[in-house]
């Protein structure tokens, strides 16, 4: 990357977004290569073509840039649109499947695959981490999870003590075991089972 292209960046008022995306292009493809514990900043900067001072105005820490290049945007301050990650269409069941294979597909990349039990590491010992990479951006997921599922109790779709703590916490837990643990080499089936165990149980219907 050329030092012009840096130098238009930190004179100009906006950040420049072909530097994030080289950042988090060469994350992405470290992560694939190399793992979690052996993807670096200088590496990062590295295989990205820019210099460190230009990941640290950006990122604070490796775990920041992992979290941004590994998951969407979810936290609403920052303009994400929950309605695209829950999904609209179809009965509060189609949502919930759409939900189970939408964390499932995440957690299949081969970066997530890689990187998320070490990034679970590092916010699991850090807690303002934790509070900036996880509880603040799955706070506006909760709310709106937890309204659709208070409009299907009132509608008598789904029954009474159902919550959306526990539900994202299923949904996402069981992806990121199959696939970074357990190392599932076909997604598509996982995320039909683990839709039919969320919405029906595994007790006989009586």
């Amino acid at each position: 990357m050329s030092k012009d292209f840096e130098t238009q960046h930190r004179l100009g008022p906006q950040r420049n977004p072909a530097i994030d995306d080289a950042v988090l292009d060469a994350t992405r493809q470290l992560l694939e290569e190399k793992g979690y514990a052996g993807t670096s900043i200088d590496a990062i900067a590295t295989r990205a073509g820019v210099g460190r001072p230009a990941i640290y105005r950006r990122w604070p820490s490796k775990a920041h840039i992992v979290n941004d290049a590994i998951y969407p945007v979810l936290d609403v301050e920052q303009g994400a649109d929950i309605d695209t990650e829950l999904g609209t269409e179809g009965t509060i069941a189609d949502q919930i499947r759409a939900l189970v294979q939408g964390a499932v597909a995440l957690f299949a990349a081969p970066a997530t695959r890689a990187a998320a039990p070490g990034l679970m590491s590092e916010v699991r010992t850090n807690s303002e981490l934790r509070e900036v990479l996880v509880v603040r951006q799955l706070a506006g997921v909760r709310v709106e999870l937890n309204r659709r599922l208070e409009a299907a109790r009132e509608r008598g779709d789904i029954r009474s003590g159902v919550d959306a703590d526990a539900l994202l916490d299923i949904m996402a837990g069981a992806a990121i075991f199959a696939m970074s643990v357990r190392d599932v080499s076909d997604p598509g089936p996982f995320a039909d089972s683990l839709a039919d165990i969320v919405l029906n149980g595994i007790l006989p219907n009586t």
